[in-house]
């Protein structure tokens, strides 16, 4: 099929699934606000949601590190069930990454649909002295909002190498299940207990930063 071809053929599909998106999200913004839900509500519970997420995460990564040194820390040990029990651990641990990517694109979602309606009712305001607070009220508060992102952002891909650290060991004590495995393990593990203690301490300052941004948000 010819390049122009395919343009021609997928972009009403791709528009039509744009308008679907947003016609969705128009609908949900519209029933909550019927309930005296209005989107601050929801970006405060979207934020609470990504926090908690990051706290699972420090948690499983803790577990999935105490693991990891249990296993090269043991002599004789079955290596099939060695592989099974790290290979849990990086699931799991896969999984609540993928928790708290999720959690982080439903907080950036509501807030840019929150930021773009606020500045549309600025328009509405008729006493410039009120319309002036909140615009400066909307420019701390989409700053502060930057700032929390941001933090969040930098815990999000620092669990990136620990998870491809994970899956390499996983993977080769799979393919080698032999003492020179084993010892490869314990040769990462100094390193693999940096990198997570690194990523709590991210993971630590990116829930303070969320949990300031909740309390000036639901002031």
């Amino acid at each position: 099929m010819k390049r122009n071809q395919f343009i021609h053929y997928s972009l009403p599909a791709v528009l039509a699934a744009l308008v679907f998106s947003f016609g969705c999200s128009t609908a949900y913004y519209g029933a909550m606000e019927k309930e005296g839900i209005h989107k601050r509500d929801i970006l405060v519970d979207r934020v609470e949601d990504a926090r908690d997420a990051q706290t699972d995460a420090q948690e499983q990564f803790k577990d999935a590190l105490e693991q990891f040194g249990t296993v090269v820390k043991i002599e004789d040990i079955d290596l099939k069930e060695a592989h099974d029990t790290l290979n849990a651990e990086y699931e799991a641990s896969q999984k609540a990454a993928e928790n708290v990517s999720n959690r982080i694109d439903q907080v950036t979602s509501v807030a840019e649909d929150l930021f773009v309606e606020w500045e549309g009712e600025l328009k509405l305001y008729k006493n410039k002295d009120l319309r002036r607070a909140s615009a400066e009220k909307l420019k701390t508060t989409r700053t502060r909002y930057q700032q929390m992102l941001a933090s969040m952002q930098r815990a999000e891909k620092s669990m990136e190498p620990i998870l491809s650290t994970f899956q390499d060991n996983v993977l080769f004590l799979k393919h080698n299940l032999n003492a020179q495995a084993i010892g490869s393990l314990r040769a990462e593990f100094s390193n693999l207990k940096v990198e997570i203690e690194r990523l709590i301490q991210s993971m630590n300052e990116a829930i303070d930063t969320s949990n300031k941004f909740i309390a000036e948000l639901s002031q």
